[in-house]
């Protein structure tokens, strides 16, 4: 079982790396990162919130989980989050869509070499 295990967390790390070394990928990280630090800021000054709680909060926000247990409460936080949900849900949906085809097609290529070392595929 341990032996399954390890070969999952290579497998996750091979597909990081990949996700990170593709120009458009890592344009799409930073942007995502971006994003949220953006919005963890300015919670953090606007709200008076931790830093830790503005970063859960612009989280949960932008991928539309929204718990409730926070809320901004001065106007200028409220016009924020509205502006932030806007312009920030796309995406982080996207980042969220595009790491989900990216660990797809990994999968898919690990097993499409796993059965050419097998010699099991058809060769051309």
């Amino acid at each position: 079982m341990n032996t399954y295990y390890n070969t999952l967390h290579m497998f996750f790390i091979r597909t990081l790396i990949s996700f990170i070394k593709d120009d458009e990928y890592r344009d799409l990280l930073f942007t995502t990162i971006l994003i949220i630090v953006a919005g963890t800021l300015v919670y953090h000054f606007v709200e008076g919130w931790s830093y830790i709680d503005s970063l859960y909060f612009s989280v949960v926000t932008l991928t539309t989980i929204g718990f409730g247990d926070f809320a901004p409460k001065t106007d200028i936080g409220k016009l924020f989050t509205i502006l932030y949900i806007i312009a920030g849900i796309g995406m982080i949906l996207s980042f969220i869509n595009t790491i989900q085809h990216h660990y797809t097609y990994m999968k898919h290529k690990e097993r499409r070499e796993i059965l050419k070392n097998k010699g099991l595929t058809k060769k051309k």
